[in-house]
Formats: structure tokens, C-alpha cells, sequence
């Protein structure tokens, strides 16, 4: 692998894929390399490789055909394939910031599922309501907000100052990579039934299953954005 390419050897491989498909001519309903020779062209793992076409598949750029081989779709409009600015590219990489949320707010939720409150539970769970009520109405500047208020609060409850005072800090890096998995309103309301997963492992004071719920749903939104990045499963 290249020693420039991105830490996040999933992201890496959905990038080299998109620029494999654009350079060698693939159109819509050509078949790739298969996935051993993708992997051993691209210099990752078989499981990375997957997680990669996994993403490029939810946003409509391959189809995995089981037994088949991964084909080439039509190319959606721009604002669709998850494409996207990212503000602070100079500062820290998108993939970045929801690798650090996984590991720091999957912790956090961990340690608040055993001292939430029953208040703050109270209003976790109006957030998630209006959160509902907004991404039907297509709101999705308020349910942004809505989400970010909604991290934060399990971050205060977790009573570790020093993880909330980090995200605070940030709040603007932090809040527009709750922006990002919005640009596909087809599966906004994805965030809303992961969040109602989350609060419900609260409810129940199950640290581990809190803390598993968290994590599944940052991994999920940064794949409806177009990234994957590595945890130490992969």
C-alpha cells in the first residue's frame, strides 16, 4: 500500500476503487476485478476490501452479486453518491473524526447508561421524537441539530469532563460530520431508529449493549456518508 494512503485502510481501498472505475473506463454493467484480485491489487485485506464495496454499494456505485462478481451501476447525480466538502480537511479528515467519535462516544455512552437519570432519559427521549417529527417534515437543518443535542447530552451524563469539554471545543467539526449523513434524505430516517436503539440500552442501564448501539450507529452514519474506517475488529 501506499505509505501516503489514508490510516483508515477501508477508506482507503473505497477510494482507490472509485478511482479504478474512473480511470480504466468501467461503465455501468461492467464486472470488476474479483474481490481476491481487488484486495490483492489494492494491497488490503479481503475484510477491508469488503466493508469498502459495502459502502460503495449503499451509495449506488457497485452491486455485489453474490456468486457473480461486483458490477458497475449508473453513476448517480453528484449530490447523491455521498459526495461532499469537508470544511476542515486541513485541520482533521472527515474518516478521522468519526473513527475518534467511535472510540470516544461509544465509551461515554457506555459510562452513561449506568447513571442516567430518569429526567435526563425523560429528555433524551423528546429528542428522539422531535427528531422523528423533523426528518419527516424533511427538516434536515433542525434534526441536525437535534442529533448533535442529542450526543451531547449522553456525553455531559457520562459525568467525563474531559470528553465533553474535547467535543465542545470542536462543536463545529463535530457537528458538521452530523451534517454529512443527511445528504441522502432517503436514509435519514436511519439515524432516527438508531438513536431510538441507543436510548432504549440506556433506558435499560446496559453499559455494553449502550455502548455497542453507539458505536454501530456512528459506523452506520459514516458509511451513509460514503466513509469507512478501521476499528480494531477489522
Amino acid at each position: 500500500m501506499n505509505a501516503s494512503a489514508p490510516r483508515a485502510v477501508p477508506e482507503y481501498a473505497l477510494q482507490a476503487i472509485r478511482r479504478l472505475i474512473e480511470e480504466e473506463g468501467y461503465r455501468p454493467g461492467d464486472a470488476l476485478p474479483s474481490q481476491r484480485d481487488l484486495a490483492e491489487r489494492l494491497g488490503v485485506s479481503r475484510a477491508s476490501l469488503r466493508e469498502a464495496l459495502s459502502s460503495l454499494s449503499a451509495l449506488g456505485l457497485v452491486s455485489v452479486q453474490a456468486g457473480k462478481g461486483v458490477f458497475v451501476q449508473e453513476a448517480p447525480k453528484a449530490e447523491a453518491t455521498g459526495a461532499f466538502v469537508w470544511p476542515f480537511a486541513a485541520q482533521v479528515s472527515a474518516a478521522d473524526t468519526f473513527q475518534l467519535r467511535f472510540a470516544l462516544e461509544g465509551f461515554a455512552c457506555g459510562l452513561a447508561a449506568g447513571v442516567m437519570t430518569a429526567e435526563e432519559l425523560d429528555i433524551l427521549e423528546d429528542n428522539v421524537e422531535q427528531m422523528r417529527r423533523e426528518l419527516r417534515a424533511e427538516n434536515f437543518e433542525q434534526a441536525t441539530r437535534l442529533d448533535f443535542e442529542f450526543h451531547q447530552r449522553i456525553l455531559a451524563a457520562s459525568g467525563n469532563q474531559a470528553m465533553f469539554t474535547l467535543v465542545t471545543s470542536s462543536a463545529d467539526i463535530f457537528l458538521e460530520s452530523q451534517k454529512l449523513p443527511f445528504i441522502r434524505p432517503e436514509r435519514a430516517m436511519e439515524t432516527w431508529q438508531e438513536h431510538r436503539k441507543i436510548l432504549k440500552a440506556l433506558a435499560r442501564h446496559a453499559a455494553g449493549s449502550a455502548q455497542k448501539a453507539m458505536q454501530q450507529h456512528i459506523r452506520a452514519a459514516a458509511l451513509r456518508t460514503g466513509i469507512a474506517f478501521a476499528t480494531l475488529g477489522d
